[in-house]
C-alpha cells in the first residue's frame, strides 16, 4: 500500500509509518506545487495509485462526486499529535489494507 499524506499532516509521519506501509509520500515533497491544490493532490494520487490520508473534508466530497481511484482515508479524529496520528493509522492498518484491496468502496473514515 502506498500513502500520500496531505499537507495538514506532518511529514514526520513518513519515517514513523514506513515499517507498516509499502511507500509513503508527503504532498510537500513529491513534486507538487507548494501549496498544492486539492485537485492537484487528487490527480497525483490517482496517477501514482496511492491512498490519500487527510483530515480535509474536501476529499470526502471529491470521493462522493468523482468516485475512486484514488481512495481516501479521512481522519475525523480532531487535532492530534503526530505520534497519536501514527498510532491511529497503525491501529487501523487492517482496515486500510481492506480499503486498498477493495473494488467496492473508496473511502475509509477513521473516527
Amino acid at each position: 500500500m502506498k500513502l500520500l499524506l496531505d499537507a495538514n499532516l506532518s511529514w514526520r509521519l513518513k519515517k514513523l509509518l514506513s515499517p507498516y506501509f509499502e511507500e509513503i509520500f508527503h504532498v510537500d515533497s513529491c513534486g507538487l506545487n507548494v501549496p498544492a491544490s486539492d485537485n492537484q493532490i487528487w490527480e497525483w494520487a490517482k496517477s501514482q495509485n496511492t491512498l490519500i490520508v487527510t483530515n480535509d473534508e474536501d476529499f470526502y466530497q471529491f470521493s462522493v462526486q468523482r468516485g475512486f481511484p484514488p481512495k481516501v482515508i479521512l481522519l475525523k479524529t480532531g487535532n492530534q499529535s503526530t505520534s497519536n496520528i501514527k498510532d491511529i493509522l497503525i491501529r487501523h492498518v487492517d482496515q486500510i489494507k481492506s480499503l486498498s484491496d477493495s473494488s467496492e468502496y473508496g473511502l475509509l473514515e477513521i473516527v
